[in-house]
């Protein structure tokens, strides 16, 4: 393959894009990968089209090799099936639907598994035919409220989905683990820094999940890791170690004191320091318990609920973790106090909160026995010695407090947990039966009674890894691309009109008859300093300058990850290019 720069589609910008918040979207777009058509929506460029072929490609192979079949289900579905699985409803605002000429309702995919389970109603019937597996790589669609950061997160997006159907959970675990293993193989052929971590399911149901991570600073997810174990997790995934749970009784009784202008735990625990509540002055904001009002609201329901989430007051909710834990419900901070006048404002307690007739679930931390400082639900008072199990009795509890470094590891008693930042490249989850039994997928099982198989899913979002890896690779210059993955294997810079351009055009058509990919740079009316600063911005791995020393039989090769440069004959150079490429080739 070669491409000519003077004819390509292929215009590189010396400034940012205005609305570019993170180096992939920057780079992207300014070195003539992608260009913006809509909010949300991109044009993919011949060299970024390249590049998305190419992670394809390497995910197709993976997928093949552990015996998944492609297939290619429709964008445009009927609206019934996802009615029939209730996730029409669940997905809410986030799907986009329309009504045809007919007055039948669509949306646009955001995801498949209705149609794969129906996929296998209609075709298989035996347990003979089981277990089966097959993927497609097809383009999504999701109605964001804000499309962002370019490709990371867009309305229309590249994804792979696969999905496994087996007839018990020892095989369903099985195809979890073999997936598992080609998305590590996947990531690391794209030279992606990744970290596997535990993670929530969502809308898509299910028990086991996890997250594949690539690392960095920009990235919307933020994970844990254990400084003593092996422990990873997505923050909304963490769970807390509650304390052992003590006699309510064997505390002493709640006293109620007058703690004016005191709306905020800052000023509380300043208060009751000074005025030595309860006979102490050692009070810290992780002795009170604080209490936040939430909107809850259900797929499909009219009105939303109120839940009132209690936690340790050094701690903020998490209203992400609230979400992920509420899923598919979706959770808003309460502001209409007015409606609800008993509920006094800085100064809730749970004491009352069951004749109110309001839900509340606590932090895993306020176990039976604990006694806390904390509202005593009339303006300017709150109460010492609220005790867990006595004094009031939860309805249960909620991972919902902020995740912070230090925290202690749920799975060990050792370490401590960090915390990083990290873009979803890929998710799978073992789903059980959701799908099947709303669809009601039986087959006939070896002892001839009805068998309703398990089902796992397995989601790679392919455009996006295109932008992860452009945010992991790349410098102050422009792109670093991976050999893996790049548009082009070689870059040629013709410096010059006459014999170095000849020479150039001549040495791409031959290197792309070996079996590379070649760019030429033969533009003739536009500097050598400019021709550097877009191989630079551009970021294929080798850049060969033809140039003054033609005359002498040599070239300069430029190495764009490494930096080193090495004056190379043109003799030859043909041989020794298309060997490097099919080592590397080789490799990944």
């Amino acid at each position: 393959m070669l491409l000519r720069t003077s004819t390509a589609l292929l215009r590189t910008l010396r400034e940012d894009p205005a609305d570019a918040e993170v180096p992939s979207h920057r780079l992207l777009v300014r070195a003539g990968y992608v260009r913006r058509a809509a909010p949300g929506g991109y044009t993919w460029l011949p060299l970024g089209r390249l590049v998305l072929d190419r992670v394809s490609e390497i995910v197709r192979r993976e997928m093949t090799a552990i015996g998944d079949q492609e297939v290619h289900f429709p964008a445009l579905l009927p609206a019934e099936p996802y009615r029939t699985s209730g996730r029409w409803t669940e997905y809410g605002d986030d799907i986009f639907t329309l009504v045809d000429r007919r007055g039948a309702e669509h949306l646009l995919a955001p995801t498949h598994e209705e149609m794969a389970a129906l996929l296998v109603k209609d075709l298989l019937s035996s347990y003979r035919d089981f277990p089966v597996t097959f993927f497609q790589v097809q383009t999504k669609f999701r109605d964001e409220a804000r499309p962002r950061a370019g490709l990371l997160r867009g309305r229309e997006f590249l994804m792979k989905d696969a999905y496994s159907f087996d007839l018990d959970e020892a095989g369903l675990a099985e195809s979890y683990d073999r997936h598992r293993g080609a998305y590590r193989r996947v990531f690391d052929r794209l030279g992606l820094d990744y970290t596997v971590v535990h993670a929530m399911a969502g809308a898509m149901g299910g028990s086991a999940s996890e997250e594949f991570l690539a690392v960095t600073p920009v990235g919307e997810d933020s994970f844990v890791g254990c400084t003593a174990c092996d422990y990873a997790a997505n923050t909304e995934a963490v769970t807390t170690r509650a304390p052992a749970a003590v006699d309510p009784e064997a505390q002493p009784a709640a006293e109620v004191h007058d703690t004016p202008r005191t709306p905020t735990i800052a000023s509380l625990v300043e208060l009751a320091n000074a005025r030595r509540l309860a006979g102490r002055d050692d009070w810290t904001a992780a002795d009170t318990l604080k209490n936040v009002v939430l909107s809850v609201r259900r797929p499909g329901a009219e009105a939303a609920e109120l839940l009132v989430v209690g936690l340790p007051g050094d701690r903020e909710v998490d209203l992400r973790r609230v979400d992920a834990a509420l899923a598919p419900a979706t959770v808003t901070v309460f502001e209409d106090w007015a409606a609800h006048p008993g509920l006094v404002r800085g100064y809730i307690g749970p004491q009352i909160l069951t004749g109110l007739g309001v839900r509340y679930l606590v932090d895993p931390r306020v176990v039976a026995g604990t006694a806390w400082l904390t509202g005593a639900n009339e303006p300017g008072r709150h109460a010492t010695n609220v005790v867990c199990g006595r004094d009031f009795t939860p309805d249960g509890t909620i991972e919902a407090a902020e995740v912070r470094p230090g925290d202690p590891c749920p799975a060990c008693a050792e370490g401590g947990l960090t915390m990083r930042r990290g873009i979803e490249v890929g998710h799978i989850f073992q789903l059980g039966r959701r799908y099947t039994d709303a669809f009601a997928v039986d087959v006939l099982g070896a002892q001839g009674k009805p068998v309703r198989p398990t089902m796992g899913c397995y989601g790679i979002g392919v455009s996006r890894v295109v932008a992860a890896i452009a945010e992991q690779h790349h410098d102050e210059r422009g792109l670093v691309w991976p050999a893996a993955v790049a548009p082009c294997d070689v870059h040629l810079v013709a410096v010059g009109k006459g014999p170095q351009l000849d020479a150039a055009l001549d040495l791409g058509a031959r290197l792309a008859d070996a079996g590379l990919r070649v760019l030429v740079d033969d533009r003739v009316n536009v500097s050598a300093g400019v021709k550097f600063t877009d191989a630079e911005l551009i970021g294929i791995p080798r850049v060969v300058v033809v140039g003054r020393r033609l005359a002498d039989g040599y070239v300069e090769l430029r190495g764009r990850a490494t930096g080193e440069r090495a004056e190379l004959p043109f003799d030859g150079l043909v041989e020794r290019l298309a060997t490097e490429v099919r080592a590397v080739r080789d490799r990944v």
